[in-house]
């Protein structure tokens, strides 16, 4: 069974995707991490991000793997877990860039394929329902008012960097820019897909979105 939510940043898919993860006893996969992972390899190697000939001569040198030490996925990039670096403010900042262009999300989407070709999973990102498995299963696709996302992201970011301070206003803005960039893209832009069941998040907390999404994934198993 392949499960994907799509959705915009903010938005609780991480989240649910674990525990969704957990309950069902199937793997997770944060996609948004796969670019995140590609965003900071090009940033550590100090390239430009307008470089497109650069970029697609690193995709070959990128070596990704997805690691799972007790229920958490770990990101290694050439030997280095760099799972907490790719959370970090200029990752977020410019990963929306490094995902928009075609030749990346090519090269990510066939690994995310290969990864669903021989097994259940639970597939988290932007485009699972729409491009990546567009017969997918169960689609969900998850939204909140943007205020409320950025609170969230504001709160899970504190708690990722305590040494570190943030502006909420800033976080919104960068959100509200990520979500514009996103969604107006070329290619496979942030959108719901036509049978996607669509859940409104903005008032509910995580255990009540979780029941939800449980009640749709045992009906459709009946």
């Amino acid at each position: 069974m392949i499960i994907v939510i799509d959705g915009p940043s903010g938005s609780g898919k991480s989240t649910l995707a674990k525990m969704l993860s957990k309950q069902l006893n199937i793997p997770y996969f944060d996609t948004g991490a796969m670019y995140r992972s590609f965003c900071w390899f090009l940033i550590n190697r100090e390239v430009s991000l307008d470089d497109q000939e650069k970029i697609k001569q690193l995709l070959n040198e990128m070596k990704f793997e997805i690691q799972t030490i007790g229920n958490e996925q770990h990101y290694i990039v050439n030997g280095t877990d760099i799972s907490m670096k790719i959370r970090n403010e200029e990752v977020t900042r410019n990963v929306s860039k490094v995902s928009a262009y075609l030749f990346v999300r090519e090269y990510l989407v066939s690994i995310q394929r290969k990864l669903g070709e021989s097994r259940s999973g639970i597939f988290e990102g932007r485009d699972m329902g729409t491009v990546v498995f567009p017969n997918a299963d169960i689609k969900f696709f998850l939204f909140a008012d943007p205020n409320i996302r950025a609170v969230r992201r504001f709160e899970q970011m504190k708690a990722n960097f305590p040494l570190k301070k943030f502006e909420k206003d800033r976080v919104l803005k960068e959100l509200l820019k990520r979500d514009e960039y996103d969604s107006t893209r070329e290619h496979s832009p942030l959108k719901q897909a036509g049978d996607a069941i669509s859940i409104d998040v903005s008032c509910l907390d995580v255990n009540q979105v979780f029941e939800k999404l449980k009640a749709h994934i045992d009906e459709k198993k009946l």
